[in-house]
């Protein structure tokens, strides 16, 4: 058995694509949705930008707001729109988006009111 001195640390990118899968997977959790097929489009989502962030290494501090955008567009393909304002109580109801888009510290924001409802990975807090 070898000894603990032979385990690597976790390279940034590697922390970075887990972290998104964390974030992105408990807001999914936190609005129900966290079924096996849509954990696939995560682990989808992160693959893509595992590829994304080999060829441009200084992206990977937005790794989290771009599997957010990721996920949400696989949704949106499949079920709807994906997670649902919860601030706008009239009209049609629409999803929240990522803010910044290609940014760090990505949040999900409402568009249509301008309110910023929570960072990616805290809609259940």
């Amino acid at each position: 058995m070898e000894g603990m001195d032979d385990v690597q640390p976790i390279q940034p990118l590697e922390q970075a694509l887990h972290a998104a899968r964390a974030l992105v997977l408990a807001d999914l959790a936190a609005r129900d949705v966290a079924h096996a097929d849509v954990v696939s489009m995560v682990e989808d989502a992160v693959t893509h930008r595992r590829w994304w962030v080999e060829q441009w290494p200084e992206g990977t501090e937005y790794v989290a707001g771009l599997v957010a955008q990721d996920v949400q567009d696989a949704l949106l393909e499949r079920y709807g729109r994906w997670p649902l304002c919860p601030v706008c109580d009239v009209g049609d109801p629409h999803a929240l988006d990522v803010e910044p888009e290609l940014g760090p510290d990505p949040h999900w924001v409402c568009g249509k009111a301008g309110v910023v409802v929570a960072p990616v990975g805290g809609l259940g807090g």
